[in-house]
This record gives structure tokens, C-alpha cells and sequence, in this order.
């Protein structure tokens, strides 16, 4: 039989068992399975709701409460499969520990800098356009956009590092060297953004996969927690959906988009890759 049963034991501890003793990538796959499951309960009268069809676009106002409920299911599914193996999320990269804040707001401060930078540069070269409006900047609709785009990003970055820095990199460093763990781990990271935005995210699969990596180096080098790789993507999250959401930024179209980004998403040009590139030899640089 592939998968003996013992009567005499507990139904908890066959499935410890059995847990314990299957492949990493049957773990990953199986994580995603029982996520899925218990996200759409949810998500079905949600999609209704907000007028979603399956395999069309979606809207800002669509993707957030889907978005949203799906991450608010996700650290049960960690918590029950780290139960089966008896990890803590101390082991998953969260000690809650002082610190994991110092990392946190070290990352989100760099994040922030060094994103920021990306864009300032491009405007001093010429290819984009910030907006100069102090009035506006420092306006209570303004400040209360930054607040709620801080709070996103700690939120997404947050769910995200546990998930696919945390929990599958745990996993499939059971079966796998440090660098073929962490380049599955940021494959499946960025075919998942696929599943929002379609066709349309194509072009930023190499950026998306460069910063996965990049957070995994980020882990590393904070000595396996997760308070930096955290931080940095918080901090990336908070920026761009900032500088989004305020409408702070127009291209000039004096270069062409692979340059700076298809779509205007940096990650999916050279610009963003190259930004990333930068960030992951920094860490590389950094853990050695």
C-alpha cells in the first residue's frame, strides 16, 4: 500500500506520519490545495458579489476583497500544517522577538529609500515626472492614503514572506540545496501572480523572480528570520501602491517601456530588474 494504515493510532498521528514523510513539492502542492479549499467558501459569494467571471480582468474594487479574504485564510493553513510537524513560526522566520521589529523597520525603511531613489533618478534623467504639489502632499486625504498604503503593505508583504519565504522555502530546503529551494520557491511566487492579473503580469516574471530571491537572500542574511524580508516588501508594496493611488507618477515615453517598465510596472523592466539585481548582490554581499 502506498500509504499503510494503522488502525490503532490516531487518525492525528497517521497524518503526522504521513506528512512528516512525504516529498517537499507534495507538501507545497497540498498546502495550496487545502488553502484554495478553504478560501472559497468564501471567495464564491464574494466573486458574485462583486460581479467577478472567472478568467476576466479584475478591478481594483474586485481584487481587494477577494485579495483580502484570501490572506486572511492563509496563517490558519500555515499554523495547521506547521502543527503537523510540530514547527513553530519562530522556525518559520517569526520570533516575535524585538528583534524581528528592528529587522522589520530597518527593511521598510531601505525598501522605501531605495525604491524611492529608483523613481527620483529616472526623473533626474528625464523619463518620468513626480508630482510637486506640497498642498496636495501634505493634505489629510494624501496622508490618510499613505497610512492605509502602509498598512497593505506590512499586511500583503507580511502574508507573503510567511507563506513563500516562511513556510514552502522551509519545506522544500528539506529535499533541496539553499539556491534550488529558494529559486522554486520564488518560481511558484511569481506564477501565482498569474492568478490576478492574467496575461497582463507576463512581462514581470523575471522581476518577480529576481525579488523573491532577493527576499530570500534577505532572510538569510537576518539569520533566518523573516523581519527584514518583511520590511523590504512592505516597503515596496507601500511605495509603489503610494505612488499609485496619488497618481504621482507620469512617464514621458523618452525611452521605451522595456526600460522602464511595461505597463508602467518596474518590475517588468529593465530599471526594476536591474534594481532588484542591485538589492539581491547587496544582501548576497551582505550574509557572506
Amino acid at each position: 500500500m502506498l500509504f499503510p494504515i494503522d488502525f490503532d493510532q490516531s487518525f492525528w498521528t497517521q497524518s503526522n506520519l504521513l506528512w512528516r514523510n512525504a516529498s517537499s513539492l507534495f507538501k507545497v502542492l497540498l498546502f495550496f490545495i487545502v488553502w484554495l479549499g478553504c478560501w472559497l467558501p468564501i471567495a464564491i459569494p464574494l466573486a458574485i458579489g462583486v460581479k467577478w467571471h472567472p478568467f476576466k480582468p479584475l478591478t481594483l474594487a474586485q481584487k481587494l476583497p477577494l485579495l483580502s479574504s484570501l490572506y486572511l485564510v492563509a496563517p490558519f493553513v500555515i499554523w495547521g500544517s506547521a502543527a503537523l510537524t510540530g514547527e513553530t513560526f519562530a522556525q518559520l522566520g517569526l520570533p516575535w522577538q524585538a528583534g524581528l521589529l528592528r529587522s522589520l523597520g530597518l527593511g521598510l525603511g531601505a525598501g522605501v529609500v531605495g525604491l524611492g531613489g529608483m523613481f527620483v533618478l529616472q526623473e533626474r534623467w528625464g523619463w518620468l515626472k513626480l508630482a510637486t504639489r506640497p498642498s496636495a502632499a501634505l493634505s489629510s486625504s494624501a496622508v490618510q492614503t499613505l497610512l492605509l498604503m502602509l498598512l497593505l503593505g506590512l499586511w500583503v508583504g507580511g502574508i507573503e514572506e510567511m507563506v513563500f519565504r516562511g513556510f514552502l522555502f522551509n519545506q522544500l530546503r528539506q529535499d533541496y540545496p539553499f539556491w534550488l529551494a529558494g529559486a522554486i520557491a520564488s518560481l511558484i511566487f511569481a506564477l501565482l501572480h498569474l492568478v490576478w492579473e492574467g496575461s497582463k503580469n507576463l512581462p514581470q516574471l523575471p522581476g518577480l523572480w529576481l525579488m523573491g530571491m532577493a527576499l530570500i537572500l534577505a532572510r538569510n542574511a537576518d539569520g533566518g528570520n523573516l523581519g527584514l524580508a518583511w520590511g523590504l516588501h512592505a516597503g515596496w508594496v507601500w511605495t509603489i501602491a503610494s505612488l499609485d493611488s496619488l497618481q504621482a507618477v507620469t512617464y514621458k515615453q523618452r525611452v521605451p517601456e522595456w526600460i522602464t517598465g511595461w505597463g508602467g510596472q518596474p518590475l517588468a523592466g529593465a530599471i526594476g530588474i536591474g534594481f532588484m539585481a542591485i538589492v539581491a548582490l547587496l544582501l548576497w554581499v551582505i550574509e557572506a
